[in-house]
This record gives C-alpha cells, structure tokens and sequence, in this order.
C-alpha cells in the first residue's frame, strides 16, 4: 500500500499529518529515508517512524445486510451511508467491493484491505454474484429457454461495444429470478434484463463467491477465517 496509507494504519494520524511527517524526513523505509507519500510499501518492508518500527494493524472483513435507500459510500449523500450501521473505529479507511445502487439491497462486503477487495471485483477472477431479481414483466413459458441461452452467451448492453461475460440465469417464477454474473458493469443487472426488453423491480444481493447472506436486514458481523480465504481460491 502507499507509505501514507500505511502510516495511518500503524498510527493515530491522520492522512494529513503522515504526509507531514514523510516530507520532513521523519520515516525511513528499509534504512532508507523516504520523503514521498505514494511509494509502495510491503508487510516484508521495515518502515520506521523516529526510529520505531510501524506495524499495520490488521485488516478487516465485514459482511453486511445493505437495506434499501441507502448508498455505498463513506459519507451521507441524497441517500445516508449505509456505513452509519457499522459500529467500528477508523471507518473512513474501510470501502466496499462490489457496490450496490441505492435501492438494491443485500449482500455488501466491507474491508480495508485493497489487493482482497481488488481480486473479489476483477472480472477475470470468476468471482460469482448472485443476485435474486422481480422483473416487471413476466417471462413468458415458450421465451424462457431462449432467454436462459442469451444470458449465457452474453447479452450487448447499451453503450457498451462488447458481450456481457456469460452469466446464469435460473428462472423461479416468470416475474423472479436468480442471475449469476462474475462482473460488475454500472447498473449491470438492470441493463441486462433492458436489453431483453424487461425492466427491473427488484434487486437483491444473496452471494458473493462462497459467501451467502445470513443477516437481517442493517446487520453485519466479520468474515471467518475461511471465509475471508476463500476468495483467494475463486
């Protein structure tokens, strides 16, 4: 992470007040005095402040309920924070992977390691998002195989030049589904079900990877052990 980071992590001060202390020649990384802020440091490096050694304190993994007319953000906008749930310290070094929209509720993991959140979003990792979807429109019984097949070959969205990755679609009932996707695109579930010419009412997170929803809604409780390693092996 970058040095400034991670002297916030290791320490009481603030991003403001790191960056001061590294511009002044306070902090060395590995015997060497490092005087800018964005150098990438590693839990091999020793970095020293007047000569102590930094250790960062140790991530955290959150799994969290999101209800409804709430927004992934650290900080209250038109919608509050869904952050305003949590009941930890340093909240504003914690981000979410994998945001939701304001009116879709769910499944969030919250974290503030970025390279764990890093490998959860990126597309090519397969990491699975199950989504349970209400559509306005039902699906007709003699479309419903056809449709399955143009989830999984990839649908064009609009604005978009290439196919969506191949996504699973289980059809519940013709106005509820379960969609799989291993992508994140803006507003991605809804301009899927747009370009079949369908319109989302309802959306909700139950998966990511192996981890399932086990909350009420504005709960939240950290990650296992194995839960946590488990996306390290999608």
């Amino acid at each position: 992470m970058r040095l400034d980071k991670f002297v916030c992590k290791s320490t009481e001060l603030t991003r403001k007040e790191a960056i001061q202390c590294i511009h002044s020649g306070e902090l060395s990384v590995n015997g060497e005095v490092t005087m800018n802020e964005a150098v990438q440091v590693h839990e091999n490096n020793t970095v020293l402040l007047h000569g102590a050694r930094l250790k960062a304190r140790d991530f955290r993994y959150i799994l969290m309920h999101k209800p409804a007319g709430t927004v992934c953000s650290n900080i209250d906008e038109v919608y509050p924070s869904l952050f305003n749930y949590l009941e930890v310290d340093k909240v504003s070094e914690l981000h979410i992977a994998g945001r939701l929209d304001a009116d879709t509720t769910g499944l969030v993991l919250i974290t503030d390691d970025g390279r764990w959140s890093f490998h959860i979003t990126l597309p090519s990792n397969d990491c699975r998002k199950v989504y349970r979807v209400q559509l306005s429109q039902a699906i007709p019984a003699e479309r419903s195989s056809d449709l399955v097949t143009q989830f999984k070959q990839g649908l064009q969205l609009q604005g978009e030049l290439g196919l969506t990755r191949p996504s699973k679609l289980d059809i519940i009932t013709p106005k509820e589904v379960l969609l799989t996707i291993t992508e994140g695109k803006f507003h991605q579930v809804k301009r899927m079900f747009a370009a079949v010419g369908n319109r989302v009412v309802g959306l909700h997170r139950e998966q990511i990877g192996e981890v399932c929803l086990d909350l009420d809604v504005g709960q939240w409780r950290y990650l296992s052990k194995n839960e946590v390693e488990s996306f390290n092996n999608n």
